[in-house]
């Protein structure tokens, strides 16, 4: 960190100004502080789910059947897939405008039908029934088989998506808001909570079967990022595709405005930038110079006394490049805890500051009680004055508050990330 310490005074009068609001171009009904925003602006950028002509996306709107199988088939590379099977279902007409999409998904044997013989495309998806989906195309990996013990609304999976949600929870392409300890399977999906299922999958593609995709992830080597040497991990996969920042990587950012703790609270936006472009060793970009670290306040703990100095908890949650194109990140303070604090060297200076503060009292003190009766005495009131006051400086600058933490603009943090980073090419 770009700490000032000007002699040992531990001050500063920094403003904090909450980030300003950005909004994906176009989308008049999805602002920035939405919590699928980032997953919606990417899917609607790569054409894979699609505004309606108020040029609103309908974030909380029920997804239907036809419309989640579209938007599936184009994640998957699939949608322009030559037909070559007749449409078997009795509500879907040869020349209706679902007919393609479905014809497709059942020649590739995306989603199925009802025993009746009907697809209902109008019909909404339930939010186990994209899970099963997501299970149903995705490779047989080594899962978790108690991670739903965890979830509080476990016992309502259905039985037969028990092994659904440990295979889909175990790879991370799920969706749990606004609780993220509750599933809630036999709900509606949302379009907002499609956008997130089909973004995420979209970032995982190498998990996706060989024989649903018409997307080939080719891996053309590992690199790596060194900007600390404690950080857990410094890798970085390089494909035809994309860069995968891997797990427990570390990334400096600077603070994008001034930061104060005592006028921050939990919620409150706080935003970050680069000033130079981050790259691999080995030279590959990831983030460009002037990218925006977006984030959120989750947690702010006053100072205690004893010198127990405050605590910011914060979260960044996406970039947004100078492009436009936004990566969905989960990051936090690389710091213990993942507290951003004030060191010891600030606290040290606040302890000296409160004994040179008592040493001055102390000497006046005794300079003015020793004046009075006898002026020979100056010599020892400040004698006596000095180390008393300074002593009485010590001690309550050991147990007063803590400081509070702040930063100014441009000042450098450290962040971890705590999953892997899809940075799409």
């Amino acid at each position: 960190m770009k700490k000032l310490l000007a002699g040992l005074l531990v001050s500063g009068m920094l403003s904090f100004t909450i980030a300003p609001a950005f909004s994906y171009a176009g989308i008049d009904d999805v602002d920035s502080t939405y919590w699928a925003q980032t997953e919606i602006a990417s899917v609607v950028a790569d054409s894979v789910m699609f505004l309606n002509k108020a040029n609103n996306f309908r974030p909380e709107d029920k997804i239907s059947r036809v419309e989640f199988v579209t938007a599936l088939l184009k994640v998957l590379g699939n949608d322009n897939l030559t037909i070559n099977t007749n449409v078997r279902f009795s509500d879907v007409a040869k020349k209706g405008a679902d007919h393609d999409a479905i014809a497709r998904s059942q020649q590739l044997g995306l989603v199925y039908g009802y025993p009746d013989g009907t697809f209902r495309p109008n019909g909404s998806i339930l939010r186990d029934e994209a899970q099963s989906v997501i299970s149903h195309i995705t490779i047989d990996g080594v899962v978790n088989q108690n991670v739903l013990s965890k979830y509080s609304d476990a016992a309502k999976v259905p039985a037969w998506a028990t092994n659904v949600y440990n295979k889909t929870l175990s790879y991370g392409i799920y969706v749990n808001h606004p609780d993220e300890l509750a599933l809630r399977p036999t709900e509606d999906l949302t379009r907002a909570e499609a956008a997130v299922l089909l973004y995420r999958l979209s970032r995982k593609l190498d998990l996706v079967k060989a024989q649903y995709k018409n997307v080939h992830e080719t891996v053309l080597g590992t690199e790596h990022l060194n900007v600390s040497k404690k950080a857990p991990s410094n890798e970085v996969t390089v494909t035809n595709l994309r860069n995968i920042i891997r797990e427990g990587n570390v990334l400096e950012v600077e603070f994008n405005e001034a930061f104060k703790s005592k006028l921050a609270a939990a919620g409150d936006c706080v935003t970050f930038r680069n000033d130079e472009d981050i790259v691999t060793e080995e030279g590959t970009l990831l983030f460009p110079a002037g990218s925006t670290f977006y984030g959120q306040v989750l947690n702010i703990q006053d100072p205690q006394w004893f010198n127990k100095n405050a605590r910011a908890y914060v979260q960044i949650n996406k970039v947004v490049a100078p492009n436009g194109q936004t990566t969905a990140l989960n990051a936090k303070p690389f710091y213990k805890d993942y507290a951003l604090k004030e060191g010891p060297w600030m606290t040290a200076g606040k302890v000296a500051l409160y004994t040179v503060g008592g040493a001055a009292v102390g000497t006046g003190a005794g300079v003015g009680f020793s004046f009075i009766p006898d002026p020979d005495k100056v010599g020892t009131g400040v004698a006596i004055g000095t180390p008393v006051g300074a002593g009485v400086g010590l001690i309550t600058g050991l147990v007063t508050p803590g400081l509070n933490y702040s930063a100014k603009e441009g000042e450098e943090i450290q962040v971890i990330l705590l999953e892997d980073a899809s940075v799409a090419k």
